[in-house]
């Protein structure tokens, strides 16, 4: 009976022990399935936006994303056109100056402001001059032709006055010429003078071009059949050497 009860207890102890081996291996799986099972829960906590992210990512189907780079683009072209235009302007700019470069024409009435003045020296000496008023260079072909008053005849020309070029007039400039009212012999007769025809010659020299210039005479001018007129000249002192 006593070797049957210590049997017993012997029994009974070892089944505590074995429950208690069981029951540490459970808590140690407990743990570690405890542990696996918190890991995702950690990570989302390590990056709580990337979930959201996701979510908007859904919502907008990456449009938002896709706009700003859109418009940088479009940015970045935009100033490249203006930029193209800019240099189309200058290329413009360029051809304006061209436009500014028109081809010269021949002055004529039109385009130019004619005066006669009444100068001291030399004596007997009126002081034609023309100013360019157009918009393009234009060419003072050789002498103008003068026709005082109801004259009948072309005054004359004085051929030493053939300057070295033709006298080109930008816009604004002048030329000159100078009438002689009486030359060699003195003597003759001399007639009065209140009104003057200034016409322009083209560049073959066959006649007059373009409109005159009707002018006023000086008062108390007065010219004779044998005067004279120079050809055009680009300055003044040229002019009224003759």
């Amino acid at each position: 009976m006593r070797k049957h009860i210590r049997t017993t207890a012997l029994a009974a102890t070892a089944l505590l022990a074995a429950l208690s081996l069981t029951a540490c291996g459970g808590d140690e799986n407990g743990s570690d399935g405890k542990s696996g099972a918190a890991a995702p829960a950690a990570s989302s906590t390590a990056n709580p936006d990337k979930g959201k992210a996701a979510e908007d990512a859904k919502e907008t189907g990456g449009g938002k994303a896709d706009a700003p780079a859109e418009n940088v683009s479009t940015a970045a072209k935009g100033s490249t056109g203006r930029s193209g235009s800019g240099s189309g302007s200058g290329k413009s700019s360029s051809g304006a100056t061209g436009g500014g470069s028109k081809s010269p024409v021949t002055c004529t009435g039109s385009n130019t402001k004619v005066t006669v003045t009444k100068v001291s020296r030399p004596i007997n000496h009126l002081l034609l001059t023309a100013t360019n008023t157009g918009s393009a260079t234009c060419y003072a072909y050789h002498a103008p032709a003068l026709r005082f008053d109801d004259a009948q005849a072309a005054f004359p020309v004085l051929r030493d006055s053939i300057p070295q070029a033709v006298v080109t007039l930008e816009p604004g400039q002048s030329a000159y010429a100078s009438i002689g009212l009486s030359g060699e012999p003195d003597g003759q007769e001399l007639h009065k003078g209140t009104h003057l025809a200034v016409y322009f010659t083209g560049k073959a020299n066959q006649g007059s071009t373009g409109a005159a210039a009707e002018l006023t005479l000086p008062a108390g001018t007065s010219w004779g059949d044998n005067g004279f007129v120079t050809y055009w000249q680009s300055e003044m002192d040229d002019a009224l050497t003759y």
